[in-house]
C-alpha cells in the first residue's frame, strides 16, 4: 500500500515537471505561443555597392543557409518558404580585408576579413519584437597568408558567431 502511494507521488511529481518546463527550450529560445514556422529569406549579397567592400561571389547563398541551419538546429520551428509566423531578410552590407596590424617597416603584418549583414525580423505572433538591426564579425589571420587559403575556416567562424548573434537578438532576447 506505502509502494502505491509512492509511485502515485512519483508520478505527479513527475507530470508536473513535465508541464512546468513546456515552453523552456535548452538553447534558450523564447518562441511566442503558436509560432509554428519560420522564413529565411535570400540575403542579397550588396557589399560591392559600399566603399571599401568587395563583392564575394556566392556568400550570399552560403549565409542563407547557415541562417537557416542555426534556426532548425537551435529551435522546433519548421521551415517554410513563405507566409513564416518568424520572417529574416537582409542584405549582406560589408565584405571587406582590412591591414590590422603593421611591422616596422609599414608592411602589413595582420589582416582583418569583415562582414556585416543588415537584419530585418518581423515577427508575425509578436510584432513588438521586429527589429531591424546590422550584424558583423571578423576573422584575423597573418598578411603572408592569401585569402584563398583561410576563406572556408573564415566564413564557417564569421557565419557561426553571427547568425547565432541574429538567434540571441530574435529568439532568446539577449
Amino acid at each position: 500500500m506505502i509502494l502505491n502511494f509512492k509511485i502515485k507521488i512519483f508520478y505527479v511529481l513527475t507530470a508536473f515537471l513535465i508541464l512546468g518546463c513546456g515552453s523552456y527550450s535548452f538553447t534558450g529560445a523564447s518562441i511566442p505561443e503558436g509560432t509554428e514556422t519560420f522564413q529565411v529569406n535570400f540575403f542579397q549579397n550588396d557589399a560591392g555597392n559600399n566603399i571599401g567592400s568587395i563583392y564575394e561571389p556566392g556568400i550570399d547563398r552560403d549565409f542563407t543557409l547557415a541562417l537557416q541551419n542555426i534556426l532548425q538546429n537551435q529551435t522546433n520551428l519548421q521551415l517554410v518558404s513563405n507566409d513564416g509566423d518568424l520572417i529574416y531578410e537582409g542584405e549582406i552590407s560589408e565584405y571587406r580585408v582590412s591591414p590590422m596590424t603593421a611591422t616596422s617597416d609599414l608592411t602589413a603584418s595582420q589582416n582583418r576579413l569583415s562582414l556585416g549583414v543588415n537584419v530585418r525580423f518581423i515577427n508575425i505572433k509578436k510584432e513588438e519584437d521586429n527589429f531591424e538591426r546590422k550584424f558583423s564579425f571578423y576573422y584575423d589571420y597573418p598578411a603572408e597568408v592569401q585569402l584563398l587559403n583561410v576563406k572556408s575556416e573564415a566564413h564557417d567562424l564569421i557565419f557561426e558567431r553571427i547568425t547565432q548573434d541574429i538567434f540571441n537578438a530574435s529568439l532568446a532576447k539577449w
